[in-house]
């Protein structure tokens, strides 16, 4: 792919009960990028990290990736991006590897579910069933997809949310890892966020507008 731009959102918007939450919203994302969208609550930082995943359809515009109409590689896109949002999407019945096995999009060794959790801090609640672990533990399940995904593309809603001052410094090194090897991150946080290759979106409610720098 070289160079060439990874994803692209032309003229992007979305109205919800007639009111405007993006508006004309566009930008590029290449390889290597971090780009942290900015803005109050309610300025729709979620909305569009959804629409950039496909859980929603915009009311108008379009988003390309590899320079491809979604509508004509929607399968190797969506084989290509890894979204996790802000609430977290566990099974409470299943166990931590359980759940990862279960999220992934692609086969997993036993080894490499393990090798994950251990990383996160959680190899001594392998065989726990969700419901009997913390907030805390729960968001770092949910975060250890990241070790164990090959997406291109990762788009994170409010990644730090529930976890401690490690695991704030793991997903920061996983975030620039995955940079350097050529994968992008589109991310939301009120976090501040000391990284190469960052970008700053700021989404403001005044006229659904956005700055990019």
């Amino acid at each position: 792919m070289g160079s060439q731009c990874l994803l692209r959102a032309e003229d992007l918007c979305f109205e919800r009960d007639d009111l405007c939450v993006i508006d004309h919203f566009n930008f590029e994302l290449n390889p290597g990028d971090i780009l942290q969208v900015e803005g109050s609550n309610g300025s729709g930082k979620t909305t569009l990290l959804r629409l950039l995943s496909t859980a929603l359809h915009p009311s108008s515009g379009r988003i390309l990736y590899d320079e491809k109409e979604l509508s004509d590689c929607r399968y190797e896109y969506c084989s290509n991006i890894l979204f996790i949002g802000h609430q977290i999407a566990l099974k409470d019945s299943l166990t931590p590897a359980e759940n990862l096995d279960w999220l992934s999009a692609i086969k997993l060794s036993n080894d490499s579910i393990l090798k994950a959790l251990d990383l996160v801090g959680l190899r001594d609640y392998v065989n726990i069933p969700n419901i009997r672990l913390s907030a805390g533990q729960q968001r770092r399940v949910t975060l250890a997809r990241l070790l164990l995904s090959n997406a291109k593309i990762w788009f994170l809603d409010e990644p730090f949310t529930a976890i401690d001052a490690q695991g704030v410094r793991l997903v920061k090194h996983l975030i620039e890892d995955h940079s350097k090897k050529g994968g992008a991150v589109v991310l939301s946080t009120h976090q501040s966020l000391d990284m190469v290759n960052i970008r700053r979106l700021c989404l403001s409610n005044e006229e659904s507008g956005a700055n990019l720098w």
